[in-house]
């Protein structure tokens, strides 16, 4: 009898894993799905659910296959991916591993185009308030473009027609491929830094969206918003818009309309001297006639024509106010004087000399305090008497104090 082989668990998987990648549909295949479960690790790898109504299916996505991808998958999205099916076999899971994934009903770029605008437009890299005004009177443009392209001998040609005198910088820079993003963003570094540029133009000519995609890319939109200097973007033709067209401070639909944005015809300024020539002769016509006719008006004021006859006026008027001066201050001198009379005429009355006048005298103290009561005078204190005509010394020697009704008495 024949024994049955026992296979092991990791033989199994493994078996079925070979059955799986050596199945010549499940090798290389396109499933349409809407993607759940999205998870990107930190490692780069994408791990992820596609679903229908039908069923669903585990897919990875390892960082050197997600890294081509443009734009970011989400939950929701009907996807297209390719890839192959195997088997995981720590966990005997069966799964589609992807190498590439597309939108369904839009294309990859246009997604990753419409996800990146969003993105910018939210943190506001597109607002008009960052927008910086392109300087008039350029005296040199700095051109970031590839140097053999027609872009640049557009510009060139262009600008120097409309302006022999401008300055053009040629900043050597590739606009396409994988290494396209960096070199424009090392230019447009390169042109701020270099400090004589008054305007960036930063541009390429016509091409498919694959070919303009460098001016989509995050870094250069950044690096344009980040600009000391003024950027007009000039990138395809007139229909093409890219991200770096709403970063810059003005959009030209192609390179040639950039250069007659950045420059003034020689023409046109020679117009425009002429002009404010003529303005300028205008206005100094007009201050001319309003002098003249102020001056005219001046002419017929009495004080030009009948200066005499003022001057005496004025005389007049001013001898009648020093008369009233005089008047005026005449009458309040004799009222302060019959005043004062009045008032000496009082304190005479009052003053103690009078009395004297009158045969009175004025008792002191030796301090010449006067003593008003017989009580305040002490027996035996020396005296002096005020009089009319001088002054005695004396003493007393005896005093008398009157009661209430009583009038003199005896010492």
């Amino acid at each position: 009898m024949i024994e049955p082989k026992v296979f092991s668990v990791g033989q199994i998987n493994r078996y079925i894993k070979n059955l799986l990648e050596n199945d010549f549909i499940l090798n290389s295949l396109l499933v349409q799905g809407e993607i759940s479960n999205f998870k990107a690790h930190s490692s780069g790898h994408w791990y992820f659910t596609l679903k229908d109504a039908q069923g669903a299916i585990a897919c990875v996505m390892f960082q050197q296959d997600a890294a081509q991808v443009p734009f970011l998958p989400e939950n929701g999205m009907q996807v297209i991916l390719y890839g192959h099916v195997s088997l995981y076999e720590r966990t005997g899971q069966y799964q589609l591993y992807g190498e590439f994934l597309e939108p369904v009903g839009m294309g990859a770029l246009q997604l990753a185009f419409e996800q990146m605008k969003e993105k910018l437009a939210a943190e506001g890299l597109f607002d008009a308030d960052y927008k910086r005004e392109i300087p008039e009177n350029i005296g040199c443009i700095a051109v970031i473009t590839s140097p053999t392209g027609a872009a640049v001998r557009d510009i060139i040609q262009i600008a120097k027609r409309r302006d022999p005198r401008v300055k053009l910088a040629i900043f050597p820079t590739l606009v396409q491929g994988e290494a396209a993003a960096a070199d424009i963003v090392r230019s447009l570094k390169l042109a701020n830094s270099w400090g004589k540029a008054d305007v960036i133009i930063l541009g390429r000519g016509g091409g498919s969206m694959e070919d303009l995609w460098a001016f989509n890319e995050e870094s250069v939109a950044r690096a344009i918003f980040a600009s000391e200097l003024p950027v007009i973007s000039a990138v395809g033709h007139e229909t093409d818009f890219t991200i770096a067209d709403f970063v810059s401070d003005l959009r030209a639909p192609t390179p040639s309309a950039a250069a007659e944005l950045a420059t003034t015809r020689l023409a046109d300024k020679k117009e425009d001297a002429r002009a404010l020539a003529e303005r300028l002769e205008r206005n100094l016509q007009a201050i001319l006639t309003v002098s003249k006719r102020r001056l005219e008006f001046l002419k017929e004021r009495p004080v030009l024509k009948r200066p005499l006859e003022l001057m005496q006026k004025k005389e007049r008027m001013l001898a009648e106010q020093e008369r009233l001066l005089y008047k005026e201050t005449a009458g309040q001198l004799q009222r302060l004087s019959r005043g004062l009379l009045a008032a000496e005429g009082r304190l005479a009355a009052v003053s103690p000399f009078s009395v004297m006048n009158r045969g009175y005298a004025m008792l002191m103290d030796e301090r010449g305090t006067p003593l008003t009561t017989a009580q305040a005078a002490a027996i035996g204190q020396a005296v002096r008497i005020r009089m009319k005509d001088g002054i005695l010394q004396a003493e007393v020697t005896g005093k008398a104090v009157f009661a209430d009704g009583e009038k003199e008495t005896n010492l």
